[in-house]
């Protein structure tokens, strides 16, 4: 076949990709592009916006680098990260709400002692963090891993900062035999995502802000459990309702009340004020229990 036109294009590529012996990756393929070519066809795209969308993509990639990876930041951006959390983890009753991983998890940090200070001495609103990890029925769930970061009191994460030679601001905890954990950090920010590269030009270029509301982020596993992707934001922090990355989930806002000086649940001393986040996270099962 020749003269490939408006009309049969499409056609042409679905045919060409006939005998991809993956089903999956035929069927998605085949998805891809009829629904690219409708939208080409849709808003009918001129070559030159055509060029700017390869430069667009092209500087993406140029843009990702070890700390940063600049296409999940794009995906996030569009909404395409919750949309795809959305049909792969399902609500369901007594399972935390995922949300999306976002660009600053380091894998594998270092494990600490429960009610260890992750904050590496950097400044700010002393912050306790205590949680416990259940499966869907209540039942704790001892040894569980849980891994936290977040941003510091300027809304920067340790990543971004060149400056500092350890991390900071994140850590590895296990649940104790009752399925707790606990740990010190300071309060998080709101921040920007990075917005110096083309995914910020695309929100400059629809009118939107690059800002999230401050949060802690965590990544919580467990055998036989499904790994679990969340954050948990500040009920007092701006831009819950306009997230640049759609990441905001009512059952995920929490008051990080405000405490007096005095004991603390862990029983450390505090000499001045501090605030204190409390969450219980329940993980969805991947084995079925014998009866």
């Amino acid at each position: 076949m020749h003269n490939f036109d408006e009309t049969i294009i499409t056609k042409a590529v679905i045919e060409r990709i006939a005998d991809t012996r993956d089903p999956r990756l035929k069927e998605i393929m085949t998805s891809l592009v009829a629904h690219l070519h409708a939208f080409a066809r849709d808003v009918r795209l001129s070559f030159s916006e055509w060029n700017q969308a390869v430069d667009f993509l092209t500087r993406t990639g140029q843009t990702c680098t070890a700390t940063r990876q600049e296409f999940v930041l794009l995906s996030d951006t569009m909404g395409l990260s919750m949309l795809v959390d959305a049909i792969d983890n399902p609500a369901a009753a007594g399972v935390t709400d995922s949300t999306v991983l976002g660009p600053f998890y380091v894998a594998d940090p270092s494990e600490r002692p429960l009610g260890a200070d992750i904050s590496a001495d950097m400044q700010g609103e002393p912050l306790f963090v205590e949680g416990t990890v259940s499966t869907t029925d209540g039942r704790r769930i001892a040894g569980a891993v849980v891994d936290t970061w977040h941003s510091d009191d300027d809304g920067f994460y340790d990543v971004q900062l060149p400056d500092l030679s350890d991390a900071a601001l994140r850590g590895r905890f296990r649940t104790d035999a009752d399925g707790r954990f606990y740990f010190w950090s300071i309060m998080p920010r709101y921040y920007p995502i990075p917005d110096d590269g083309p995914v910020g030009d695309m929100l400059k270029a629809t009118a939107r802000h690059p800002f999230r509301p401050a949060h802690v982020h965590f990544l919580i596993a467990a055998p036989n459990h499904a790994t679990l992707v969340t954050h948990v934001f500040a009920s007092d922090s701006p831009y819950l309702d306009s997230d640049a990355v759609f990441g905001v989930k009512d059952t995920l806002i929490r008051d990080f009340t405000h405490e007096a000086a005095g004991v603390a649940p862990d029983g450390k001393v505090m000499s001045g004020a501090w605030r204190r986040l409390s969450f219980d996270f329940g993980l969805k099962e991947t084995r079925i229990r014998p009866s």
